[in-house]
């Protein structure tokens, strides 16, 4: 268990003067001391922990690590090949050198385009160092070096960027093939066709791939797939598959005949490649379910809207015919009204005008209930005069006056009683300027027996 020291360090004293100088400007003050358990860590205390408790010298612990290290490099070494070689690979005829996989030959076929150069010479090193001709000459092997050449050309291959290239566009080995129905059914239609598409992405030149992703995926991760992978822009080329151009200065017709050849046949395969991948495409498109789902969405939304833009117009069309029909309602109920309004006032005007008549009749008769204020036999001459003025009042008072006349007059008999209305109505109507005195012949002369 590991023991704490407490050590009290003073902080150092500044030199004299120093605090004087022309530059100097101080702009804060030191904090107060404070005391802090410091525990020793690192490689530096556990070189120390280890050398104490082995009790070794700096130099025997250096050796021992250094041999320690060698140990663990050499395990790694031998760790790197992962899979066994195969008997038919190890007696491969280093002439037919463009149909081996040189992944396999050198132990990283589980690597393939992703080893890296520092992978690609350490497995260079341990296959030399196991197959190297001199070391199978010393234990007493007499197989040739057909392998060991394999070995040499698969290192010229994939340490060559150029060569590379072009073996990895061809490289089998690296392709993965579309799920089969019965995958498909098993439920592992995403993660199957992931798989695929992760491997034709590594010839993609724009970098980072989309990915196919599973049933989770937004309509948007899933468009710019489809949209990536139909407009693939591939580095894959073909020239690995070339037949040899003869170096051979004399044939150089048939030289040229060869490259024509060469680039035709690429040519060919190029296009052949894009078709391919555009049908894969095309095949996981047509059984890709977030694919029927994001139209049947689609067409729920567009149905949805023709339903309410169709709702919305059969709405505006109905509120215009309502709207129409309370408009023609309403001018309908306002000709009537208005109809109504001038047969009432017909109505009214000709009770208004009876009730004139009627009065007027009333006013009349009254002076003849009266014998036209004189005595006895009323002469032409009175009676002519009385209703003169008669219709003179009749002629200058309005329809309320004259019904206000017609029923005080209405139903008297006396003649003095009828005498004292007319006579009332007359002096207010001469007070009020409506009628002159000069104009009345009979009604202002009335007496007590009858008129002057």
């Amino acid at each position: 268990m590991a023991t704490h020291t407490q050590v009290n360090l003073p902080l150092p004293l500044l030199p004299e003067g120093w605090a004087g100088e022309k530059d100097f400007k101080a702009i804060g003050k030191l904090s107060a001391a404070t005391q802090r358990s410091i525990e020793a860590v690192g490689p530096h205390f556990l070189a120390h922990a280890r050398r104490a408790r082995h009790k070794r010298t700096f130099s025997e612990d250096d050796r021992i690590q250094a041999q320690e290290n060698a140990k663990k490099v050499e395990d790694d070494d031998s760790g790197e090949i992962s899979e066994p070689e195969d008997p038919m690979m190890l007696s491969r005829d280093a002439k037919d050198w463009k149909q081996q996989d040189h992944y396999a030959v050198l132990g990283l076929s589980k690597y393939r385009y992703k080893a890296t150069e520092e992978q690609i010479k350490r497995a260079h090193r341990k296959k030399v160092l196991r197959h190297h001709p001199d070391k199978k000459a010393a234990a007493g092997s007499t197989e040739d070096d057909s392998f060991f050449k394999c070995i040499q050309k698969a290192t010229e291959v994939l340490l060559d960027p150029v060569k590379r290239r072009q073996f990895d566009s061809v490289d089998e080995g690296a392709d993965v093939e579309p799920p089969t129905k019965k995958q498909i059914k098993d439920g592992k239609f995403y993660k199957a066709w992931s798989a695929v598409f992760k491997a034709e992405g590594r010839f993609s030149r724009v970098q980072p791939v989309p990915k196919f992703g599973d049933e989770k995926s937004t309509k948007e991760d899933v468009e710019n797939f489809y949209n990536f992978f139909y407009n693939f822009d591939s580095w894959r080329s073909f020239e690995y598959q070339d037949e040899d151009v003869p170096d051979d200065n004399e044939n150089r017709d048939q030289k040229r005949h060869m490259e024509r050849k060469n680039n035709n046949a690429r040519k060919k395969k190029k296009v052949e490649d894009t078709a391919r991948l555009r049908q894969l495409v095309d095949d996981v498109l047509a059984g890709d379910e977030r694919i029927k789902k994001f139209r049947q969405e689609a067409n729920a939304s567009k149905n949805k809207k023709r339903l309410d833009k169709e709702a919305a117009e059969k709405k505006a069309k109905d509120d215009a015919e309502a709207a129409k029909a309370a408009a023609a309602q309403a001018a309908k109920e306002a000709e009537e009204k208005a109809k109504a309004d001038r047969e009432q006032g017909k109505k009214a005007k000709e009770a208004a005008k009876a009730a004139v008549k009627k009065n007027r009749r009333v006013m009349k008769g009254s002076v003849k209930d009266a014998n036209y204020f004189v005595d006895g036999a009323a002469p032409a001459a009175a009676i002519d005069a009385v209703l003169n003025d008669v219709e003179l009042v009749q002629g200058n008072i309005d329809a309320d006056e004259t019904a206000a006349l017609a029923a005080k007059l209405n139903g008297l008999k006396i003649a003095g009683e009828i005498k004292n209305v007319w006579s009332e109505e007359v002096k207010r109507l001469v007070t009020a300027g409506k009628i002159k005195e000069a104009d009345i012949k009979a009604l202002l002369k009335i007496d007590g027996g009858g008129v002057f």
